[in-house]
């Protein structure tokens, strides 16, 4: 189980890693041509979005590992501290472009990306809570439902960018609604169902 553990973080990393500097990174040629029209009035919440999702997902395979924590525990906290803050700050920006950039799309897209980012705060927020209440187990909880929601922008980008997604749903308009739900709400309930299914009381 503890090698299980090693290579599914490790292969969560490069994945993390390669969209990052895939889709993220591009970004960093801060021009119009790169953000279009689509997101250049609103460049800078879209800057404090990617720099903190980004940065929560680097982070968070890093946290998970056991050796790591225990090796180096005042680390873990300081970059936990960073993830926490970095959640906040990408999700804040995100609840504000869901109201003003997502517009553009449909009203179904503006509440589906509201609903993301709302779970994606309130996850991480219980996990500080909960390690202010020092309540380790439950910190885990939350942290890894937090990191469930934070990876759901990756599997978004796999599934809406899928020939089946694009043949069962041609147009954005009604492919990205519907990805953005399975891309977390599916996930986050396979996580919980597991979370919880071993536990006694």
């Amino acid at each position: 189980m503890k090698y299980l553990k090693t290579i599914l973080l490790i292969i969560i990393s490069i994945i993390a890693l390669y969209y990052v500097i895939d889709r993220a990174f591009p970004y960093a040629n801060f021009n119009i041509e790169q953000f279009g029209d689509y997101y250049w009035p609103n460049r800078w919440w879209l800057v404090g979005h990617l720099l903190g999702g980004m940065t929560a997902l680097l982070i968070g395979p890093l946290q998970f590992s056991t050796t790591f924590r225990n090796r180096y525990l005042k680390t873990h906290r300081n970059l936990g501290k960073v993830y926490i803050i970095a959640i906040i700050i990408g999700s804040l920006c995100a609840i504000y472009m869901s109201f003003t950039v997502a517009k553009q799309v449909n009203i179904a897209w503006c509440i589906a990306l509201f609903f993301l980012a709302i779970p994606w705060l309130v996850s991480v927020l219980m996990a500080y809570r909960m390690i202010r209440l020092k309540k380790i187990t439950q910190h885990r909880e939350w942290m890894i439902r937090s990191y469930v929601i934070t990876f759901a922008f990756v599997l978004f980008r796999f599934i809406d960018e899928s020939s089946l997604a694009k043949t069962l749903m041609p147009t954005f308009e009604e492919r990205g609604p519907t990805v953005i739900w399975i891309s977390w709400a599916i996930p986050l309930l396979i996580t919980e169902v597991i979370l919880q299914w071993n536990k006694k009381k």
